[in-house]
């Protein structure tokens, strides 16, 4: 019998969290079953930092807003932010258009190597918490002298969870080396760059459910082709009381050199 009171009572909240809406990027409906180390720099810190003295910024894939809105006392004279999903950009808008924040819809993994909706040089700072990018376009828009700051998800993060329902790193390119060298092609001079490995712990399955389904971390999940995976999960939950996995973040600063 599973932890939550039998199996069928197991299956039954597994479908609910299956099918609990999702918007943003806000993951507080598992708060208190779902915790996450955090890296040992703070990326709001870091954002402030790039956006003192600019006059125009933008935030590179904004999800709803949550992020971004923390930083309103620190918004330039104009602030932008994109979005690329239909339902993150109305929450996005919500949120941010009181806050002064012009929201672009934009979607950097369709045109890889296609420009961002700016003008050359017209931007002081640009921000990205989890975002693609193209590095070429970041110092494209950048004014000389302006800042770019990213944190990323390694790729390699959750690969155990992963591997537990078959899947391999959906990105494995995605790692500190190669963005390095990235932006240095690009012509920006990199300030900071540095990667963390930290855990992300579950201690039920029903939250695990909620996360693999509104991250997109599995394709095609679903309880009822994966229910054998979250029996087995379930059963190591009612023996250790938790589920562990290794997360993967790193951060790089960097300006575009002064004219």
């Amino acid at each position: 019998m599973g932890r939550d009171g039998g199996p069928d009572g197991n299956l039954a909240r597994w479908r609910a969290e299956e099918q609990h809406p999702f918007t943003g990027w806000d993951f507080s409906h598992i708060h208190g079953r779902w915790s996450e180390e955090s890296p040992p720099w703070s990326y709001e810190d870091l954002a402030r930092q790039a956006l003192y003295g600019a006059r125009s910024a933008v935030d590179l894939g904004t999800g709803g807003g949550e992020r971004l809105s923390l930083l309103a006392d620190a918004f330039p004279r104009r602030m932008f932010a994109t979005e690329a999903y239909h339902a993150n950009d109305r929450v996005a808008r919500d949120r941010l258009g009181p806050l002064g924040v012009t929201v672009v819809r934009y979607a950097s993994e369709d045109v890889v190597g296609g420009p961002l909706p700016f003008a050359d040089g017209s931007l002081d700072a640009v921000l990205d918490r989890h975002e693609s990018y193209d590095a070429r376009e970041v110092a494209r828009v950048l004014a000389p002298g302006g800042r770019f700051l990213t944190q990323q998800v390694d790729g390699r993060d959750l690969a155990t969870l992963r591997a537990t329902f078959g899947v391999g790193p959906a990105f494995p390119q995605v790692a500190l080396g190669p963005f390095v060298a990235a932006a240095e092609t690009a012509g920006l001079v990199i300030e900071r760059a540095e990667e963390w490995w930290g855990d992300s712990v579950f201690t039920d399955v029903g939250a695990l459910v909620y996360y693999v389904k509104a991250s997109g971390l599995v394709p095609g999940f679903s309880v009822e082709r994966y229910e054998m995976v979250l029996r087995e999960l379930d059963s190591r939950i009612s023996a250790s009381g938790e589920l562990r996995f290794r997360c993967g973040r790193f951060v790089l600063a960097a300006r575009k050199p002064a004219a």
